[in-house]
């Protein structure tokens, strides 16, 4: 089971790990008896999230409970029979497959048609799978609507897929085989990244109508009232590594952004779904153009919200056409960005191109720099001076005092835990459509959930939040950030869900409701 959201088996089908077991009209329908041995499944909780572990248990628990739902016929969408075709097959061979054998390569082969036949109840078990999850995401947008949630849930398409996966094998004749996607070199990722991707092939996908394209989009926009579209340059161009090279040594491939633009947007629009473009990074000023153009949002992080000199700007200068946050799942959290970990750890693990001294120099420099605007804007009190120092000297018998005077630059510095409150304070003073909140800055966890360059060398994905659900509710620097937010922009002042940011190529309000979908 993949650990990372971003290299998923498909991006039109969802990942069956994050169903509720105990949410499904089967689990409800059991005898008491079988509800306690799938109760008794679940894995105790870890340090660290084990997904083959948890897997494991969830689909013992679920084929426990099968013979008890009702029955779904995968035959009704091709594509679908298809994709629990490659599940079962994977369970037989494997999840690569590459690795299966050679008369199995193409999901229209005779040798494919015989195993779909002899794994038969497989086959059914992955479709109903499906079935599930697209009940409990019909769920959450319903729950998400009546809890007035303007735009409803917003959900992740990645980049690329893994190219060994369910989408690998469905689509090969429309992908590049044998590259990876990744991107060039920058300042938090001096080596370059490799993300092991697969990627369009820019002329099959001219050649066949954009159809797998559209496929793919209509399906994640099944459940979104937004998409978030990871890496949306990659409209534009990818970098494609080549077999045998590294990242460094990748190049541009570019495509037709106008149709890869186009299409995003006539499909988001008759879904009625927001669109935010990740544009971060090495992003040319045409990607920013382009998103503008068709009413997308872009992507505002406060790490890079700065001006020549490397200063952070006001948040009254955010652009308005954006979704803000202070940092993203590849960059440190607000709490590690504080002290310093995120050089620590990219020291330890041999990512820095640069002497550690000078970056923790620089981290030094950016905190500074951070705290300065957050002072200038009223967001954090200035710093006090420290109190006088007290020395005491014996000689004999006697002791004498002595004050030595406060320094001009000794100055109390402010607790981080503050300081991560004056950042949302960033957050919500900007004039951004939508604002997003992790709970990661929130909860004070200094590690970050993914750290780009690495596989096994650090724990990607796998970090739990470090309370429970019920604590989380319940814990005061939670309940002071979200009075925070409430207090900059009341719900009674809330845009409705056409005003938060009108479906993409709609400039004026829209009162369409449109059906809320959601991405694999």
């Amino acid at each position: 089971m993949a650990t990372s959201p971003y290299s998923p088996a498909s991006r039109r089908f969802v990942n069956p790990l994050y169903l509720r077991v105990s949410d499904t009209a089967a689990y409800r329908a059991v005898d008491p008896a079988t509800r306690a041995v799938v109760d008794a499944l679940r894995p105790d909780r870890g340090p660290l999230i084990d997904y083959d572990e948890v897997w494991a248990a969830k689909r013992h628990a679920l084929e426990l409970l099968h013979p008890y739902a009702q029955p779904v016929d995968p035959a009704a969408d091709p594509a679908l029979t298809s994709f629990a075709t490659w599940c079962a097959l994977a369970e037989r061979h494997g999840n690569d497959w590459r690795a299966w054998p050679a008369e199995l390569h193409h999901p229209d082969a005779p040798a494919v048609a015989e195993q779909r036949r002899q794994l038969a109840d497989r086959v059914a078990f992955h479709a109903w799978l499906q079935h599930l999850c697209d009940e409990q995401l019909d769920a959450v947008t319903a729950a998400a609507r009546s809890a007035g949630m303007p735009v409803g849930v917003v959900h992740d398409l990645a980049v690329g897929i893994d190219p060994g996966g369910a989408d690998g094998w469905q689509l090969a004749d429309v992908l590049a085989q044998g590259v990876r996607v990744g991107a060039p070199p920058d300042d938090f990722n001096q080596l370059g990244q490799d993300w092991g991707l697969a990627a369009w092939r820019p002329d099959r996908l001219a050649a066949t109508g954009y159809a797998a394209y559209r496929d793919m989009l209509r399906r994640a926009l099944r459940h979104a009232g937004g998409l978030r579209v990871d890496h949306v340059a990659g409209l534009w161009r990818l970098w494609w590594v080549p077999p045998g090279g590294g990242a460094a040594e990748g190049t541009y491939v570019r495509y037709d952004a106008e149709a890869m633009l186009g299409i995003l947007a006539l499909e988001a629009h008759r879904a009625g779904a927001v669109v935010v473009g990740e544009d971060l990074g090495t992003v040319q000023p045409a990607v920013t153009r382009g998103l503008r153009g068709r009413n997308m949002l872009g992507s505002t992080v406060l790490w890079f919200a700065r001006d020549e000199a490397g200063d952070f700007v006001a948040p009254a200068r955010w652009p308005r056409n954006a979704l803000a946050t202070i940092s993203t799942h590849d960059l440190p959290t607000a709490p590690g960005f504080l002290t310093g970990e995120h050089v620590r750890v990219r020291d330890e693990l041999k990512l820095l191109g640069t002497d550690v001294a000078q970056e923790r120099a620089r981290a030094a420099a950016d905190r500074e720099r951070l705290l300065t605007m957050l002072r200038a804007e009223n967001l954090l009190p200035e710093p006090t001076p420290r109190p006088p120092t007290v020395a005491v000297a014996s000689a004999g018998a006697e002791q004498r005092a002595a004050v030595e005077p406060a320094r001009p630059d000794a100055t109390a510095a402010p607790d981080d835990s503050e300081v991560v409150v004056a950042m949302h304070a960033a957050l919500a003073a900007s004039p951004t459509r939508l604002l997003g909140v992790s709970l990661y800055d929130v909860l004070g966890e200094v590690r970050q959930p993914n750290m780009p360059g690495t596989v096994d060398e650090y724990p990607n994905w796998r970090l739990p939040l470090p309370l429970s659900v019920a604590q989380i509710r319940a814990d005061p620097r939670v309940g002071r950030i979200v009075d925070l937010l409430n207090a900059a922009r009341p719900h009674a002042a809330r845009p409705g869900p056409a005003e938060a940011a009108p479906p993409p190529g709609q400039l004026s309000q829209s009162k369409r409701a449109g059906s809320p979908r959601k991405s694999a």
